[in-house]
């Protein structure tokens, strides 16, 4: 599973191999064990032009996410290797963001992450009460599974399954925030 990670922030430091861990397990849980991702960190000035440019939208967000293939149905595993997708991340929102809900940037990058990845395999809260219920149970799930890695044992994930913020869906773009 190639996970492509690049940033363009500088001011803000974040653990970048973790991260690739953490997309390479949501992948698995998912049932994309063989989809290339692309993982975009950038600052408000780049978000602001890629919600603008795609969303007609002139502030910044938190992700967006950029799917590269239709997915027929959340969870089904693909049998052949292709490309999911991008999710774009604004790391100053997501560190604003964390500070306001009382947790770390790496818990809020991590449920951005698990956030744009699961629009990318088909999720969308937006269809209905009922769809949003259970794209935040998974939210939830994948979460409790990442926090378990070896690496993470010991870490908590206290904070991280409160209410997903809005987020719109715009032909195969989709961001959160």
């Amino acid at each position: 599973m190639p996970v492509h990670m690049q940033s363009q922030v500088r001011r803000i430091m974040f653990d970048q191999a973790r991260l690739k861990r953490s997309a390479r397990a949501i992948l698995a849980d998912v049932g994309e064990i063989s989809a290339e991702l692309g993982i975009l960190f950038v600052n408000d000035r780049r978000m602001r032009r890629l919600n603008r440019l795609f969303r007609g939208k002139d502030h910044t967000t938190d992700v967006l996410a950029f799917a590269m293939r239709e997915a027929c149905k959340p969870h089904v595993a693909r049998l052949a290797p292709d490309v999911l997708g991008d999710v774009v991340i604004s790391v100053p929102t997501a560190s604003r963001q964390a500070a306001e809900a009382g947790r770390s940037l790496d818990e809020e990058l991590d449920w951005l992450l698990v956030h744009g990845i699961l629009h990318l395999c088909g999720y969308d809260h937006e269809l209905s009460e009922k769809e949003a219920r259970r794209m935040h149970r998974r939210e939830r799930m994948i979460l409790r599974s990442i926090a378990q890695s070896p690496k993470r044992a010991n870490r908590t994930r206290q904070g991280l399954t409160g209410s997903p913020s809005r987020s719109r869906n715009v032909s195969r773009v989709t961001y959160h925030g």
